[in-house]
């Protein structure tokens, strides 16, 4: 039997604002040990006269209609027209993607287009019309709306452990959304991340299970309160289950953990939001395997698979033994991940428990075949009336049959996108104080102050990811129109006439001033970009060497240094922290930078108008590679403040030149370029110079501009936009490079591993080249695919793996690559290529390419 939530006394007192200063107390003491998944109770219960609703709906739709709404499409792939055609059930839109492609859209622009939308579906001719339910990435705010107020990220606010905070947060987020028409959220993320290496741990509150259960329930109250307000909206618990426990921090990874972790760990957030009424679960893309359950016949332990895949998962620990009576939405194209399954077609995550389907492009084809599966006997018609039900209980429950998107009280209001008072508060809450040397901080008031570093006026960088665009890259000043730099907060603060502002710090005479701000850290990043690679480290200058070099400028001047930190992840500074007096940080504090000065300063009467409060959601590492028997410098918990100061002694600095895993793999792309390479597209013969690709994942490029050899856009292998989809319109080069050399030697048995998809099979030669860089020798190794691709699928996904002993036997010195990949062809040919690596033992691998199937790069 499972075991029932009253067992867990330490998370059902969390579970009220009331509580939460008993809790703040005692938030590292462990809820007593689960054996299995419990039953939870929500506080949403089952209406007997909606059930009978549902049963009579149900019964009186065909099987398109039923297989219609549990479809999702992405609103680039879908008009109005095809909703009501098609008895679509729901539409999300990406990170980057805005109505009509506007990316300056009004919240009455938003709106309009999700009217049409529900328009469409009540006259989509059906018995029972079915009103759309629209869902969105709101993780830090309405991001995806240019104006919205932006809130600190989820590291920052488990910094701060306030519930009432991150529900009032939760509460204007749901306004915001309302405002743009749109009725649900992919929010709260429950991750408890275990690994910075992770590219989305700052969407994790803390790695204590308990803060994650805690605010994640209060971040639910927050976005539905009683599910009864047309100014609230669905929230998703995701993403089910461990997607913070992937070995090496890898997104999508495979999680090697025992049943035991997963149930009393990761399971904990999970039980707090079902218990609160969360209405939906978002399954994960990673894999799963429960090492403590080694046998002789699995000495590997129990294979749970993918998320996406696991019936034991989705439907016997979700529905049946927690109790979960809301709709598993699945993630992007995540169907796709399920062995045997496509990116259109998986019955076996239909019959795992996956009610809803994201399927942004191809759900013309997933609506074919998931009906013809049903008809053949594939999928049972029970299962696709228990994913109907669970999704029209949701949407009654949200009272979605009684008001359209114009109807709410807040619809279109401009002025609903804007919490300002609130960010800015949540920015004072957030900030961990970690040294404060000779009593720098707080600064007085009247003195002349130096502000440095690429991120005191860049609201780009304090955003971070899921602002605006996906990776919350590619954006302007005028992107965020109601928002405040740290700059600007400083010269608000301090007085504009006290401050001067140099990025770099260059040719600036440091002995004019009484103190010096540096304004430093990681840039934007989220999912899969994000993930610091087994050949890197958590050693910030070794990834953002600038940082370092601004601060080697004004340190050591005899003005006290001020180090206000910027990061989704806490990483290695100790050359950062020996190099300033005082050292905060800010995480990704979002809209309302200005936050930071309110408490980097005295106030007029000279004292501190606001203390430092937070304390650290994670552990700060002690070196640049970490493991579970490392010590850090700051423990989870850390944080000095005004009313209790500390003392950081000069630290020992290790420096890295590889990376932490470095003898397993290399990443060179995934998404963009890894680390230190960059993309680049060029002419084989010099015929027009090299054009650089950037991070812009939404970008179409056509190269040359005059007369285009090659198309480069985004596409997808695996999963969202992890492609580059190369057309080749004439002869050009896709060449991926660093200015660095990288001594591939270290790795054993090496090969050269990528996916691809080759969409129009190449007539030319296709000459994949290994070359070394500059400064060293020339020297190359070039390899002709044609034989190597000949033969094989065209529109299908396949992985290559080419031993680097092929590129070292035509002429490339492995000790000395600068450029790992180089893909030169001509017209026609055009292929997605993803996920490039130098993985170890690769070229062992039953299916790597043998050097023999490579004809001389010379010939066709």
């Amino acid at each position: 039997m499972p075991t029932h939530l009253t067992r867990l006394p330490s998370l059902l007192s969390c579970l009220s604002a009331a509580a939460f200063l008993v809790c703040a107390a005692a938030q590292t003491q462990a809820a007593p040990t689960l054996r299995d998944w419990p039953a939870v109770k929500s506080a949403v219960a089952q209406d007997p006269a909606m059930e009978a609703r549902i049963a009579a709906i149900v019964a009186g739709m065909s099987l398109a209609e039923k297989v219609g709404q549990m479809t999702q499409p992405e609103i680039k792939s879908i008009t109005p027209a095809e909703v009501g055609r098609y008895y679509i059930g729901s539409v999300l839109n990406g990170g980057g993607t805005w109505p009509g492609n506007k990316r300056d859209a009004s919240a009455a622009d938003w709106l309009a287009l999700s009217q049409a939308y529900y328009e469409a579906s009540m006259a989509s001719g059906a018995r029972t019309p079915i009103p759309l339910i629209w869902g969105t990435d709101a993780v830090h705010g309405h991001g995806n709306v240019r104006g919205a107020t932006l809130f600190p990220h989820n590291i920052g606010l488990g910094a701060a452990n306030d519930a009432a905070l991150v529900e009032a947060i939760g509460a204007a987020t749901a306004k915001a959304v309302r405002a743009t028409g749109i009725q649900w959220v992919f929010a709260p993320t429950l991750a408890v991340a275990q690994d910075a290496r992770w590219g989305r741990t700052y969407e994790s509150f803390s790695a204590d299970p308990q803060v994650v259960a805690r605010l994640g329930a209060a971040s639910v109250r927050g976005l539905q309160g009683d599910l009864k307000s047309d100014s609230k909206v669905v929230a998703t618990a995701k993403h089910f289950i461990g997607d913070g426990s992937t070995e090496f921090g890898r997104d999508q990874g495979h999680s090697k953990i025992s049943r035991a972790q997963m149930i009393n760990v990761h399971g904990q957030g999970y039980y707090a939001t079902l218990a609160t009424g969360v209405q939906t679960v978002m399954a994960s893309f990673h894999s799963w395997t429960d090492v403590g359950a080694k046998t002789a016949a699995k000495p590997n332990g129990h294979d749970y698979g993918k998320m996406h895949g696991s019936h034991a998962l989705l439907t016997e620990a979700l529905k049946q033994k927690m109790g979960f009576d809301g709709f598993v939405v699945s993630d992007w194209n995540g169907i796709g991940q399920v062995p045997g399954c496509s990116d259109n077609s998986c019955a076996q995550a239909i019959k795992a428990g996956v009610d809803m389907v994201m399927v942004p492009e191809d759900w013309r084809a997933f609506i074919k075949n998931t009906i013809a599966q049903v008809e053949r006997g594939e999928i049972p018609m029970a299962r696709i009336d228990d994913a109907v039900s669970r999704i029209l209980r949701v949407k009654l429950r949200a009272g979605l049959f009684e008001t359209a998107p114009k109807q709410s009280a807040v619809a279109g209001k401009s002025e609903a996108l804007l919490e300002r008072d609130l960010a800015r508060r949540a920015v004072r809450q957030t900030l961990v104080l970690l040294k404060n040397g000779r009593g720098t901080l707080p600064l007085a008031q009247g003195k002349r102050i130096l502000v440095v570093g690429k991120s005191a006026d860049n609201l780009t960088n304090q955003a971070g990811g899921w602002s605006l665009t996906w990776q919350g890259t590619d954006t302007q000043y005028a992107d965020f129109p109601s928002s405040q730099s740290l700059l600007a907060g400083i010269r608000e603060v301090a007085g504009a006439a006290e401050v001067a502002f140099s990025a770099n710090a260059a040719d600036v005479d440091v002995s004019r001033f009484d103190a010096v701000i540096a304004v430093i850290g990681e840039t934007p990043y989220a999912e899969g970009v994000g993930d610091i690679s087994p050949s890197s480290s958590l050693q910030h200058s070794q990834r953002y060497p600038e940082d370092l070099a601004v601060l080697r400028a004004v340190s050591g001047k005899g003005v006290p240094v001020t180090t206000v930190f910027m990061s989704g992840r806490t990483v290695y500074t100790h050359d950062l922290l020996n190099l300033s007096d005082a050292f905060v940080a800010a995480w990704l504090p979002g809209s309302e930078a200005g936050g930071v000065a309110d408490v980097l300063f005295k106030g007029a009467n000279g004292q501190p108008a606001h203390d430092f409060r937070a304390k650290l959601p994670f552990a700060w590492p002690a070196a640049p590679c970490v493991s579970a028997k490392s010590k850090p410098l700051f423990k989870a918990g850390y944080g000095l403040s005004y009313a209790k100061p500390g003392h950081v002694s000069q630290l020992p600095v290790r420096q890295m030149s590889g990376g932490c895993d470095v003898s397993k793999e290399l990443l060179i792309f995934r998404q963009t370029g890894q680390g230190p390479f960059q993309m680049h597209v060029g002419s084989p013969t010099g015929a027009w110079p090299n054009r650089g690709l950037g991070s812009d994942l939404n970008a179409v490029l056509e190269v040359p501009a005059e007369q285009p050899a090659i198309r480069v856009s985004s596409s997808q292998v695996n999963t969202q936009q992890d492609a580059k989809r190369l057309v080749w319109m004439g002869p050009a080069t896709f060449h991926i490079g660093a200015n660095q050399l990288s001594d591939l030697m270290v790795y054993p048995a090496p090969a050269l591993v990528f996916d691809l998809i080759v969409e129009q099979a190449a007539t030319q030669p296709v000459r994949l080249r290994m070359e070394c860089g500059s400064g060293a020798p020339a020297c190359a190794g070039t390899l002709n695919l044609n034989t190597a691709l000949a033969g094989r699928p065209v529109g299908q996904r396949q992985s290559l793996k080419i031993p680097l002993a092929c590129f070292a036997e035509q002429g490339a010195n492995l000790s000395r690559i600068g450029s790992p990949f180089s893909l030169s062809a001509d017209a026609p040919f055009a292929a997605a290529i993803a996920n490039i690596r130098v993985v170890s033992g690769a070229a062992r691998d039953a299916d790597a390419l043998s050097c023999t199937q490579f004809s001389n790069a010379s010939q066709p």
